[in-house]
């Protein structure tokens, strides 16, 4: 008797895939906030873990806010469990973790369609509103989201008791 994993293949081949990139992000955002090698190998490995969450979240057909709040929350009790490591620092490491997944795409159709509406042409107004209020409100709850996963560990855990 023989297993066959190939059907199981493509999906890990895509959690990896947006694990690398997650990671990859996380390592250049560490770069912009002047994180020391030891601090952005971590925020590397965060960045991992939350595309890679959120990526298994998406796939399992959740909502995009849904799935990165599960990331969030997952990344940052990662953090709290490291904490004697990573040291004051805990935070802003799962914070640098969690930035790739801020839905940037959104965000830019968003400012598109509020700047089509400003042409002395506009067409289809209504319709230009109504997409770039919904892309908006998905950053906005996207955002909101990934803030509150970040800070419910925290706020669970009492100082001491990892």
């Amino acid at each position: 008797m023989t297993i066959d994993l190939a059907p199981l293949a493509a999906p890990a081949l895509h959690v990896l895939h947006q694990a690398f990139f997650g990671a990859v992000a996380a390592c250049g955002f560490g770069v912009l906030f002047n994180f020391g090698p030891r601090c952005l190998a971590w925020a590397t490995g965060f960045g991992a873990v939350a595309l890679a969450i959120r990526t298994l979240g998406l796939d399992a057909r959740w909502s995009l806010e849904a799935a990165s709040f599960a990331a969030a929350v997952a990344t940052g009790s990662l953090a709290l469990v490291f904490r004697r490591r990573l040291g004051a620092a805990t935070e802003t490491i799962a914070l640098a973790g969690c930035i790739p997944m801020i839905p940037g795409a959104f965000f830019g159709q968003a400012l598109l369609g509020f700047f089509a509406l400003t042409s002395p042409d506009a067409v289809g107004v209504e319709a230009t509103v109504f997409q770039s209020i919904q892309a908006l409100l998905r950053v906005i709850f996207t955002l909101g989201a990934i803030g509150a996963g970040l800070a419910i560990p925290v706020h669970l855990v009492r100082p001491g008791r990892l």
